[in-house]
C-alpha cells in the first residue's frame, strides 16, 4: 500500500461527486506535492545532524552554484521560492553561524549587497554533497536515461503551466 493511496482515493470520490472534476490533473498535482514532502523530510533527516534543514541547505547550494559563490538576495528569494522575510531570517541565521557572508554589490552600487558562501560553508556542503546526492539518485533509482529526460521535460511543461495560471490575467482585479 502506497502512502499516496488514501489522497488518490479521496479524490476519486470528489470525482464520483462532482464529475466535472479533473481527477487526472488532480492527482498529478497531488502526487508532485506528496513526493515534495517526502523529499523534504527525507533531506531534512540527513541535515539535521548538521544543524541545517531542507531550506538552509538549498540556499547554500544556490550560492554554491553560482559562478563566484554569490547571489543578490532576491535573486536568491525567488529561486529558493521564499518570500524576502523569511530569506532574511534564514541568511542571518547563516551569518551567524558563518556559513555564508554579505559583501558590497560588486557592480558598485552602495545600496546593494550580494551574499557569498564563505569558506566554511563551501566546506559544509562539499562533506554533505556525497550523501545528498546519493539521496537523489535513490529518487530516480530504476527510471533510465530516457525515462529520466522525459520525466524532466514534462515537469518543465508542468511548470511552464503552471507558472502561466499564476500571471494576472487581463480585465481580472
Amino acid at each position: 500500500m502506497s502512502s499516496f493511496d488514501a489522497t488518490e482515493a479521496r479524490i476519486q470520490h470528489t470525482r464520483e461527486r462532482f464529475p466535472g472534476f479533473p481527477r487526472d490533473a488532480a492527482v498529478l498535482v497531488r502526487l508532485i506535492k506528496h513526493i515534495y514532502a517526502q523529499v523534504h523530510d527525507a533531506a531534512n533527516g540527513v541535515l539535521r545532524e548538521h544543524g541545517l534543514n531542507h531550506t538552509d541547505y538549498n540556499i547554500l547550494m544556490m550560492l554554491y552554484g553560482s559562478a563566484d559563490n554569490a547571489v543578490n538576495p532576491s535573486l536568491l528569494g525567488g529561486a529558493a521560492g521564499e518570500k524576502s522575510a523569511n530569506i532574511t531570517r534564514i541568511c542571518n541565521a547563516l551569518c551567524e553561524r558563518g556559513l555564508i557572508r554579505r559583501v558590497a554589490d560588486p557592480g558598485g552600487d552602495r545600496r546593494k549587497i550580494v551574499l557569498s558562501l564563505t569558506p566554511r560553508g563551501q566546506r559544509l556542503i562539499e562533506s554533505l554533497l556525497p550523501t545528498m546526492a546519493a539521496l537523489l539518485e535513490t529518487y530516480t533509482q530504476g527510471f533510465d536515461a530516457a525515462e529520466r529526460a522525459g520525466l524532466e521535460r514534462l515537469l518543465k511543461r508542468l511548470l511552464d503551466n503552471a507558472e502561466a495560471a499564476a500571471r494576472p490575467r487581463r480585465g481580472t482585479p
